[in-house]
């Protein structure tokens, strides 16, 4: 106790005398308390650097015009106190305590939230592992059991029948299929569906009456058809296919169907087996209004902005949603409640008021139930226009928008809206959810978190997720992925397209296995692979002989006593390197995870060459989540013509070797100097220049402790294991699906939160079932300490 009261004493007598010669010498450029200053230093005094490397720096560079005036003890001195005093993280909460900001939706919460409004209004989708498409062949244009002459699932939609049947007891002349099932998307943005046929089709697409294509008259010469939607992520969208092969007194034409899309940053190809699925899933509203660009200036969407372009788009949203509530939703729901008693337009009012709760997310007042319901009914004899002027009124309102103005609802109301809104990016519309707030089983951590689990289980929570680790891996806006065709010949858009469908099913395989490790991230020593990739990355990229290893698992039904012409092209096709990824050989020393997947080599990496400064960056921000301040320059490599002999590490060496240089530089070129060994586009080297790869590397943790790796193996065992690493995912991933800081939760969140996800074996999943429990209890206990 002596000698800890002691040193805290000593700690404090330092503090005092480093504030006496901050204020001296520093206090001129950097400000009180470091804000800055405008003139000399704008940028706040703030970090995550170590004590030990605070002094450092500043008997290496402070003051500008005379270093050697603070060094050895003072150095020591002023580094303790603007550590403590408000440089590091801990001072940053104590001087200004993060708080919960009231947000707007985000434009994917407002596209997910309007979704679940319309699902409201049907049962609730599934999670569906088959995948395929299934096909009922007929003889003839009779569409009756008795003409029925094949039932079975279909891998993709790409046949070319020729002139033949395509079945046993099938008039080759004269046949009608249906195809049915959904397309899963996984991503929200612009696709386009491109159908190819040589006969009549009509296809309906995400409802039963809306019509995607109709070619029922076959158009003279026309074989091709496009339409691009806006799509969003999470949802699998309803569809059904009508092939007609007529009997003609002219010369038969021969029978293909393909169906095709080009999705967000990839290129044309048949829809993939992954994405379809052979059922027909409730329908879909997907908006297609154009919304403005969230702020990301804190690395996640926040909903903070509010323009008067914003405010267009949210107007346009309302309206679009209300003609799919007039054309469909209450037509369906008139047909169900049919026999309900409908005086003074009874039914009406119920549809709108579910509506309208529904999108409020809590039972309606009765001066809500006047103002949003009866007024608006009251003022029109027209169903539709009373329909457009609640959609309006209401999805305009702040009770829509502002999803946390919910202080003074019951707890199991909050509970839902926050689960819906972290897990989702949604409303709690699901009628099992719903049920549970009826009931008021939303209140204790036992049963928020067992309903946490089930909702982790969806197709929402997967887009999510796979959004928040492109994020993560800084590929969300890895658009345009080109390198010099002479250097690296076959790297065209073809491989790029793989690369994303091979980082996907990775990522996909890790966090939905059994262990959902975090640490496979970093450091799994297989990936998904297909020929095309194995041809241009070699050995390594081979696929493994386990046919288990397909992904998905190929979950197709067989045809039932038939094998026809077509079902072998069409089984081909999934087979090829275009549409089926498999897992790949191991290789321990030339993979390591998503960490040197060639997605991201690439992407890291010049037209020409490597660039371990930027592999440096991102390693040092969004994998360790260190503070690095911005340079006070823009710079350009330096010309690979200009020094021959050099390699890239040689080079970079030589740029970054100036003292104010190494501030940064001496952080971040050791990091990425470990991934010299692959090349612009992800392959693997031994040597660059005939001159063996140096890829020895360096890191000083937050503590201060100094790490060394050679390679990328020892990296990615490093990271895997780093604390450092851990709390940068955890604090990453909270702020992906709550949308606010993880200190506005408490100081000691991520503290928590850290450790409960190391003591889980790092489960992803289970992290963010903790992650979605904590946002939802603060929200009850919160609302619980103010009444």
């Amino acid at each position: 106790m002596i000698s800890c009261a002691t040193a805290s004493a000593d700690d404090q007598a330092i503090r005092e005398r480093g504030e006496q010669i901050y204020r001296q010498a520093c206090l001129k450029c950097h400000g009180e308390m470091g804000v800055g200053n405008e003139e000399f230093y704008p940028d706040p005094l703030v970090g995550d650097a170590s004590i030990g490397e605070l002094s450092k720096l500043i008997a290496e560079t402070m003051p500008e015009e005379d270093p050697e005036t603070c060094v050895a003890a003072d150095a020591e001195a002023v580094a303790l106190y603007i550590h403590h005093a408000f440089y590091s993280d801990a001072a940053q909460v104590r001087n200004r305590p993060p708080s919960i900001r009231l947000a707007r939706l985000t434009a994917e919460q407002l596209r997910q939230s309007l979704a679940a409004l319309y699902g409201a209004f049907d049962d609730p989708p599934w999670l569906e592992e088959k995948r395929g498409v299934k096909g009922v062949y007929y003889d003839g244009k009779n569409q009756s059991q008795k003409h029925q002459k094949i039932d079975r699932i279909d891998p993709v939609l790409n046949f070319d029948f020729g002139r033949e049947s395509p079945g046993e007891g099938i008039n080759a002349n004269e046949f009608t299929i249906a195809w049915y099932g959904s397309l899963f998307v996984d991503a929200t943005g612009r696709y386009e569906i491109i159908a190819r046929s040589s006969c009549a089709f009509t296809m309906d697409f995400g409802h039963h009456d809306r019509e995607l294509f109709n070619n029922h008259v076959q158009s003279e010469g026309r074989t091709e058809f496009r339409q691009t939607l806006n799509l969003t992520g999470g949802h699998a969208y309803p569809f059904e296919i009508k092939f007609y092969q007529r009997k003609r007194k002219t010369e038969q034409p021969p029978a293909s169907f393909s169906l095709s899309w080009i999705a967000p940053g990839s290129i044309e190809e048949i829809i993939p087996h992954r994405n379809l699925i052979p059922e027909k899933s409730p329908p879909v509203f997907a908006l297609q209004t154009k919304l403005p660009p969230d702020d990301r200036s804190y690395g996640y969407e926040r909903g903070t902005a509010v323009s008067r372009q914003w405010d267009d788009s949210t107007t346009q949203a309302a309206i679009e949603f209300s003609q799919f509530a007039i054309n469909e939703l209450w037509p369906s729901y008139a047909r169900r409640h049919r026999n309900d008693k409908n005086e003074n337009r009874d039914q009406l009012r119920g549809f709108l008021s579910e509506l309208v709760e529904t999108a409020f997310r809590a039972p309606l007042t009765p001066q809500q139930r006047t103002r949003y319901v009866d007024q608006q009914v009251d003022q029109t004899p027209d169903d539709a226009e009373a329909i457009k002027r609640v959609c309006l009124i209401a999805l305009k309102s702040p009770w829509f928008l502002y999803p946390t103005l919910d202080h003074e609802q019951p707890v199991s109301h909050r509970t839902a809206n926050r689960l819906a809104f972290v897990l989702h990016d949604s409303l709690p519309s699901d009628r099992w959810l719903r049920d549970l707030v009826r009931k008021n089983k939303l209140t204790t951590d036992p049963e928020l978190t067992q309903a946490a689990w089930r909702m982790v289980n969806d197709f929402r929570t997967q887009a999510k997720t796979r959004a928040f680790l492109y994020e993560w891996f800084d590929l969300a806006h890895a658009d345009d992925l080109t390198k010099n065709n002479e250097l690296f010949p076959g790297f065209d858009e073809s491989i790029v397209a793989d690369l994303r469908k091979s980082f996907d099913a990775f990522l996909h395989a890790v966090v939905w296995s059994e262990t959902s490790d975090f640490r496979q991230l970093l450091q799994a020593d297989w990936t998904f692979t297909n020929d095309r990739l194995a041809r241009f990355y070699g050995d390594t990229w081979k696929p493994a002989d386990d046919p288990a290893n397909v992904d998905p698992p190929a979950d197709v039904d067989p045809p039932e006593g038939v094998d026809p012409p077509a079902d072998e092209k069409a089984e081909q096709d999934t087979r090829s390197d275009n549409n089926v990824l498999r897992r790949s050989v191991s290789d321990s020393k030339k993979r390591i995870g998503a960490l040197n997947h060639p997605l991201l080599m690439a992407d890291l990496a010049y037209h020409e060459q490597t660039s371990p400064i930027h592999r440096g960056v991102f390693l040092y921000r969004k994998i360790l989540g260190r503070v690095l301040r911005p340079p006070n320059a823009a710079f350009s490599p330096l010309n690979p013509d200009l020094h021959p002999k050099l390699t890239t590490r040689q080079r970079v060496e030589l740029q970054t070797d100036e003292v104010s240089c190494q501030v940064c530089h001496s952080k971040i070129n050791p990091l990425g100097f470990a991934l010299e060994n692959f090349d612009p586009v992800g392959r693997f080297r031994e040597s660059e220049k005939e001159i063996t790869i140096n890829a020895t590397g360096s890191y000083i943790t937050r503590l201060g402790q100094e790490v060394t790796f050679t390679g990328p193996r020892e990296l990615a065992d490093f990271l895997a294991s780093s604390e450092d690493t851990h709390r940068a995912f955890v604090d990453s991933c909270f702020e992906h699906f709550a949308k606010q800081p993880i200190n506005a939760y408490g100081p000691g969140t991520l503290d928590r939160l850290t450790k409960s996800f190391q003591d889980s074996g790092f489960n992803i999943r289970e992290l963010l079932v903790a992650i979605a429990v904590t946002v939802a209890s603060q929200a009850r206990d919160t609302a619980d300490s103010q009444s």
